[in-house]
């Protein structure tokens, strides 16, 4: 049976992360904590429960793609390796159910499978990552974090781009699948997951994360996104800049925009409902993913001016 090691990063996840290291005990040969400048008791918690702890230089401008390039590097001999974010508890059972697709499997280099929210009620922040998160089984382009990995594969694309301060698994996937390899997502929960998001600020900061990553990822990738990059600038900017031209020169076409973005609502919440998100909550989720174009807009445009004058990389942290 192929051994499977496990790389967990984090920082200040505080009862997140204890609940992420007692899930993950006795469940892999090696288990590796990555800490990013953590300031609580994240380090004590992490080696009181048997994982050994890499504490990221925060002289770099810190990304979770560089975290996870740390833990990978930690690991003596991985074959499998299996990563998980600080605020993801792992499911029983799924670090088998993966392992065994690796090994019936060799075509496939990557595996995932179901994360889900711990409290997809809490708001509908949280809600609308529990949904997003549910995505069908079977071959796929990318995923989030979670995932188990061939170690060979890991190394023969140089780990994940240090650079890429969000959507940086999507970035890696891409470069599995021009390697070579394909990607499953396998029918079995993963990991559970606390976005403790509380705020529409918290909401709006992770969109415009979500926007850095399609410029980011779409301009070391120019195949990849099309579609996203595509919808934030029509709704994110050639919309409203009609709206605001229409306004000055004629008011019916500030009114078809209007009604453009009702109908673009309706068509989100009528999906949503087909995905069994009750009418109430599907409004309010169709309304966010119609509103996150501005953010997205925000966060392309801080990608493409970070890149042409030279500025660092920084992550925007939402929590």
């Amino acid at each position: 049976m192929t051994p499977v090691d496990l790389v967990l990063i984090g920082r200040n996840e505080g009862a997140r992360l204890m609940a992420a290291l007692d899930s993950v005990r006795g469940a892999a040969r090696q288990v590796v904590y990555v800490d990013s400048g953590s300031t609580d008791d994240s380090v004590v918690q992490a080696e009181r429960r048997g994982a050994r702890v890499v504490q990221l230089d925060m002289s770099i401008p810190f990304t979770a793609a560089r975290a996870r390039n740390a833990g990978f590097d930690a690991l003596d001999d991985p074959q499998f390796v299996q990563f998980i974010d600080g605020d993801c508890a792992l499911a029983p059972g799924y670090l088998d159910a993966a392992r065994t697709c690796l090994e019936a499997e060799p075509q496939i280099g990557m595996v995932t499978g179901w994360r889900s929210e711990i409290a997809p009620d809490a708001s509908p922040y949280n809600r609308l990552c529990h949904w997003e998160w549910r995505r069908p089984a079977g071959e796929i382009e990318a995923c989030g974090g979670d995932m188990m990995v061939r170690a060979e594969l890991w190394r023969a694309v140089g780990g994940m781009n240090p650079q890429v301060i969000a959507a940086e698994d999507d970035e890696i996937c891409v470069r599995f699948r021009k390697a070579g390899w394909r990607l499953e997502r396998i029918p079995f929960e993963m990991t559970r997951h606390d976005a403790s998001m509380h705020s529409f600020g918290q909401w709006w900061r992770r969109a415009e994360r979500t926007g850095h990553g399609f410029a980011q990822v779409g301009h070391l990738h120019p195949e990849y996104f099309v579609t996203e990059r595509r919808r934030a600038l029509v709704y994110g900017l050639a919309l409203p800049l009609i709206f605001v031209a229409g306004l000055w020169l004629f008011w019916p076409i500030s009114l078809a925009v209007l009604a453009i973005y009702g109908y673009n609502w309706q068509r989100s919440s009528r999906g949503l409902m087909r995905d069994g998100i009750a009418p109430e909550h599907a409004r309010t989720l169709g309304f966010l993913l119609m509103l996150s174009k501005f953010p997205n807009i925000i966060g392309m445009a801080r990608f493409h001016w970070r890149r042409l004058t030279g500025r660092a990389m920084r992550i925007i942290e939402y929590k």
